[in-house]
């Protein structure tokens, strides 16, 4: 039992500088791993909106309306979007900018979703409704577009705004479309989440906003 000790000390006394300054930069390198990526989760969460402990996914969605409400009541004018390019504006078609600000929520949401689950190290965790709000952004953008306001305009002074007033109904029948698909998941949603780190995490969404916006299609072609 003596020999087995005495053979074993040596290794240990020779392993052990090593061993700490491995443990000591395993854990530094861990500890950075682990740091909080505060942006990144306030993004995710929607203003800390995921934190809610009831319904966060519904309260990720509602963000989005409000998002899409804010772009249609302040951003926006007529169907173009006035661009300065020297003295006077270039009016930009409404699917470009339309488009523009759903891909940008889009991707910037697989990079920020995909940060904030491997901090919390979940595929898919609950606080993360940067996928709601995208999706939902989807739906009304695409769904409602030109309608989701009245027609009447007032200029003011440069920028030039947008003073009509959202349409309600769309605001709230996209809503409801777009949580129903996306808790039902219908083909191809539910595959969509095998997808890897962030893809999997928002594309789901996407799909559950295209399903809504087809929706709001049928609702105005009924002339709702």
């Amino acid at each position: 039992m003596s020999a087995d000790s005495d053979a074993t000390l040596p290794d240990a006394g020779c392993a052990g500088p090593n061993a700490s300054q491995n443990m000591a930069s395993q854990t530094a390198s861990a500890a950075a791993a682990r740091r909080k990526p505060r942006f990144a989760l306030f993004v995710a969460t929607a203003c800390g909106l995921g934190y809610l402990p009831v319904a966060p996914g519904t309260w990720g969605s509602l963000a989005g309306v409000g998002l899409t409400a804010l772009f249609f009541r302040f951003l926006w004018y007529g169907d173009s979007y006035p661009v300065m390019f020297g003295p006077r504006p270039i009016f930009v078609p409404y699917p470009l900018v339309a488009g523009a600000l759903a891909l940008l929520i889009a991707f910037l949401g697989v990079r920020i979703a995909s940060r904030a689950a491997e901090f919390a190290g979940a595929k898919d965790p609950q606080f993360v409704v940067i996928d709601e709000v995208s999706g939902q952004l989807i739906a009304l953008l695409l769904g409602a577009g030109e309608t989701m306001f009245q027609h009447t305009r007032t200029y003011d002074i440069w920028p030039v705004r947008w003073h009509g007033f959202v349409n309600w109904k769309y605001l709230l029948l996209g809503f409801i479309l777009f949580r129903v698909f996306d808790i039902w998941k219908p083909f191809p949603a539910r595959q969509a989440e095998s997808l890897p780190g962030g893809w999997g995490i928002m594309a789901d969404d996407w799909v559950a906003g295209i399903y809504a916006a087809i929706g709001l299609w049928l609702a105005r072609a009924a002339g709702l």
